[in-house]
């Protein structure tokens, strides 16, 4: 007997190949090996409680082993906030390899710089730079990373934020295109927004199409290498009054159906790997 092509197959390989798909897929299990240093980051006991609690929304020892993070890469953390993915990219690059931490130049940083003014020997060596790029602000040596993360960022890029008076979308992509060796890996999670509904909601709501963020890569130069359902959440229906942020750990409607929320979790998310050419 043949062996048994299921739909989800079908629709893993329609993404591979860039085809479009007849419905969005849906959240499928998926097995990622993860090494005993992307663990032991994991669970460091570094790192804050709180966000070690929401490891269960965002499995970032599976997201990281399947975006292919090694310990003596250089990482850019493309506006890493507070620093969640901040606490386990650390202690893993330490010693051995580098991570920069860019966002807005300077103000922007803060989050960073308390970190490293907490643990000066575990954060100390992350180096700062501006994201967007500026003239006269420091910025990452063009073709020095191996690996550029950004982790619910893409949808900020598409909500009316300008750039000299233009979408900044594209100039973002080609910042950090720019900022990768050959070969280098540009790996995305963000809020995913169903194909089928209505593109101007990325204006307002928090998600974003897959179609649109590989868009947006592949006019910077990157190829389109893979995608997993680590992060999907089937439970939610992304059909919020107010977009993604009504879902934890925002709680946009306060106590209002809070344990409804709580229920639901974090928002269904497209986990995206990039290449940038070696020529």
């Amino acid at each position: 007997m043949p062996p048994r092509i299921s739909r989800y197959t079908i629709a893993g390989a329609l993404l591979l190949a860039g085809l479009p798909l007849a419905a969005p897929v849906p959240a499928v299990a998926q097995k990622i090996a993860v090494s005993a240093e992307i663990a032991a980051a994991v669970a460091a006991s570094t790192r804050t409680p709180a966000n070690a609690a929401r490891d269960q929304y965002r499995h970032p020892a599976e997201t990281l082993s399947f975006f292919g993070v090694k310990p003596t890469d250089t990482v850019v953390e493309i506006w890493p906030a507070g620093g969640w993915y901040t606490e386990i990219l650390a202690p893993y690059l330490k010693g051995k390899g580098t991570l920069w931490a860019v966002d807005f130049w300077p103000d922007s940083l803060k989050g960073i710089q308390n970190l490293q003014a907490k643990d000066a020997a575990l954060y100390g060596g992350i180096k700062l730079a501006a994201f967007p790029a500026s003239a006269g602000q420091p910025t990452v040596p063009a073709g020095s990373a191996d690996m550029v993360l950004t982790f619910r960022n893409v949808h900020n890029f598409q909500m009316g934020y300008k750039r000299e008076g233009k979408d900044y979308g594209l100039e973002a992509f080609q910042q950090m295109f720019a900022m990768l060796k050959p070969g280098g890996v540009l790996g995305i999670v963000d809020h995913r927004l169903p194909e089928a509904d209505d593109v101007a909601r990325e204006k307002t709501s928090g998600y974003v199409k897959v179609s649109t963020v590989r868009k947006l890569a592949e006019q910077a130069g990157f190829v389109f290498e893979g995608a997993s359902e680590i992060n999907a959440n089937p439970k939610d229906t992304t059909k919020w009054a107010k977009g993604v942020w009504t879902l934890p750990p925002r709680y946009a409607e306060g106590d209002v159906d809070r344990a409804k929320y709580q229920a639901i979790g974090e928002s269904d998310r497209m986990t995206l790997k990039f290449r940038k050419p070696q020529s």
